[in-house]
């Protein structure tokens, strides 16, 4: 049923009367009604049914259901429209993606799909088997085509290094007028030249001063010089004490004999004063006359013993490398590669005698000691000659002979050595 407004004189059946419209007054949460009349049987009947004191509340209770009954509705009609609005908006977004989804898969299978991809065809044909890089490599490393890399860089090298005619060849050929190593080349030879005119001259002017000193008695200076060096080094090992007596006279009136005198050391001869004369000898002498000269040398420097020393050349023969004869020793000793054992061992030697001919109640010598070692030095030295005279009759020396004549050299020293420890009281 129709619910409608209309005026009171109506309902009541009177004349209608002009009046004003309804006023509705909105004030905060405040609403007023004014003039306000409504047409509706069952809402009418409603309102009869009630006593006429609680008809104000009835209505007004009425008015405010009727009222949120309208808000509630409004709001639920509001939300279907937005869940409305809000599915289709939705359902065209899932379209959407559906479709982008279908046009980006489209567009990876067209670039990137195997085999049928622009990507794979792409690479294929630039880095494949039969690709574009792979052919310009070809081409660039083929041997056989001149325009390729390496066909320009053999032609290159070829030019430089190939053969005579390349320009490395020219450079470095020292006999061609145009190389850098020709000008050198002159250079060079010509220091040579005077380098060889230089040694041809020192060598001439060596071979006439050392023919003028081999005439002269420079030569004999120069190899005491030699000696003096190498007795001092064995007299400083024994303690014991050198001196050059070549240019100063000695006991005999106005005789110089004695090259060298060697005081042995005091704390082996218990005090007593016991030297050895030492000769130099650098040109021949006959055998009585070196033992006449040895004789004289020992009585001018006051000697128990002498020792005299030759070059090779003017060794005596059957002393190399040294001999006892007429109790003094003969050694053997080349300037020009000494030895430093042998001269060592002909002293020590000689030591030994020197300390066997000393009387024996000044030096309380165990002489028995120094015998028995004499003894086993002079079967050592005839030992020597015996492998001398092998080697002399079959002209060539062996192995087997060179070495047993090292071993009796040890042996020697080792009998000398035997001999100064028990004058030392050590055995």
């Amino acid at each position: 049923m129709e619910a409608r407004i209309v005026p009171i004189d109506d309902v009541l059946g009177r004349s209608p009367e002009p009046r004003p419209e309804p006023r509705i007054v909105v004030a905060g949460d405040r609403l007023v009604v004014e003039r306000l009349e409504v047409v509706d049987p069952a809402a009418a009947a409603v309102v009869a049914a009630r006593p006429e004191p609680d008809r104000p509340a009835l209505v007004e209770r009425a008015l405010r259901v009727g009222l949120l009954a309208i808000a509630d509705a409004t709001v639920t009609v509001d939300v279907d429209v937005v869940r409305r609005e809000f599915d289709e908006l939705l359902r065209r977004t899932v379209e959407a993606n559906e479709r982008a989804t279908t046009a980006l898969e489209t567009i990876l299978r067209q670039n990137f799909a195997d085999g049928e991809g622009r990507l794979p065809r792409t690479l294929e044909a630039f880095l494949g088997d039969r690709g574009a890089l792979r052919q310009f490599v070809t081409e660039l490393f083929d041997e056989t085509k001149r325009d390729s890399a390496l066909g320009r860089l053999s032609t290159l090298l070829g030019s430089y290094f190939d053969g005579d005619a390349s320009k490395l060849a020219r450079l470095l050929d020292p006999t061609r007028l145009g190389s850098p190593l020709h000008q050198f080349r002159a250079e060079i030879t010509a220091e040579f030249g005077r380098l060889h005119e230089k040694l041809a001259a020192l060598e001439a002017a060596a071979a006439a001063r050392a023919a003028e000193r081999a005439k002269s008695a420079a030569k004999g200076t120069d190899f005491e010089d030699l000696l003096e060096g190498l007795l001092g080094e064995l007299a400083r090992g024994a303690g014991d004490l050198l001196e050059r007596t070549s240019t100063e006279a000695g006991d005999v009136l106005r005789s110089k004999k004695g090259d060298f005198v060697l005081t042995l050391n005091p704390d082996l001869t218990r005090g007593a004063e016991v030297r050895v004369v030492i000769e130099a000898k650098n040109r021949a002498v006959s055998g009585p006359r070196i033992r006449d000269e040895l004789r004289e040398a020992k009585t001018n420097r006051g000697a128990a013993v002498g020792v005299v020393v030759f070059t090779p050349e003017h060794a005596p023969s059957g002393i190399a490398p040294f001999d006892i004869r007429a109790g003094d020793v003969y050694c053997v000793l080349d300037p020009e590669a000494p030895e430093r054992a042998t001269l060592e061992a002909a002293i020590r030697l000689a030591r030994l005698l020197a300390l066997a001919s000393a009387d024996e109640r000044d030096t309380e010598i165990d002489a028995g000691a120094v015998a028995e070692a004499l003894e086993g030095i002079r079967r050592e030295l005839e030992a020597i000659r015996n492998l001398k005279t092998q080697l002399t009759s079959i002209g060539n020396a062996t192995k087997a002979v060179w070495s047993g004549l090292d071993g009796l050299r040890a042996g020697i020293l080792e009998h000398v050595a035997e001999a100064e420890r028990r004058l030392r009281g050590q055995v």
